[in-house]
């Protein structure tokens, strides 16, 4: 892999969706999806890069699909789902050889850190891999406003939002083959065309916050590399 070209930002908040790491059949996780993160995610340390991460549950929990349960109960197995995720993301860092923490929102000291914004910012700071779990720790949340407000608390420069699909569309671009991509956008315009980036919470706060984000799909070769590299991939919502 190489990585002679410069990094753009010197701290991400790379974001990454339970669907991004699941099985082919759509559930679980994948043990080549992780590996695939943590050759990119170490290739980023190696440059000098300061990376937290957020990653979803939905390849185990969706709560939006929870039929008559009660919803902050839903929530909270979501965030359990997150902590999931980030347990194999922190075990596929180590072995391969990156200095990693689990903090997570929801206190469960035998697997994790209890997140703190000055612990992170000082991990960080050490070059130490943070992989941000639980979500907010409140229910009605969603992990897109869990990575916003991670990255806001840690001054990222950018957030990383790895999806599976590769950029920002007018429409689904799986229904319309003739949707547009978008190369760049504003949060403004994100919020009024109603694109689901993120969550309108979400995309509020960075809009708030002049958080720019970066979308791209994950399943390109070295795409969180060619990201972090502010290569041509995908969209830029600033």
């Amino acid at each position: 892999m190489a990585t002679k070209k410069a990094a753009k930002y010197k701290r991400v908040l790379l974001k990454v969706s339970g669907e991004a790491l699941c099985c082919e059949d759509g559930k679980g996780i994948s043990p080549e999806k992780l590996a695939k993160v943590a050759k990119e995610v170490k290739a980023l340390v190696r440059m000098g890069v300061q990376v937290g991460i957020v990653c979803g549950g939905g390849n185990f929990w969706r709560g939006r699909s929870s039929g008559d349960m009660d919803r902050a109960t839903a929530d909270y197995i979501g965030m359990l789902a997150t902590c999931m995720n980030g347990l194999a993301l922190k075990d596929a860092f180590v072995n391969a050889g990156i200095d990693t923490r689990l903090l997570t929102a929801v206190s469960m000291p035998t697997v994790a850190e209890p997140h703190t914004i000055n612990r992170a910012r000082k991990l960080l700071d050490e070059g130490v891999v943070c992989i941000f779990a639980g979500g907010t720790g409140s229910p009605f949340f969603s992990t897109d406003t869990g990575a916003a407000l991670r990255a806001i608390e840690v001054e990222a420069d950018v957030i990383l939002l790895a999806k599976n699909i590769d950029a920002v569309y007018d429409s689904d671009p799986a229904k319309n083959p003739k949707a547009k991509k978008f190369d760049k956008i504003s949060h403004t315009e994100v919020l009024e065309k109603d694109l689901k980036v993120m969550d309108a919470t979400a995309a509020s706060l960075c809009r708030d916050n002049n958080m720019m984000i970066h979308v791209f799909g994950l399943k390109e070769k070295d795409a969180i590399l060619k990201a972090c590299r502010g290569e041509k991939i995908g969209t830029i919502v600033y």
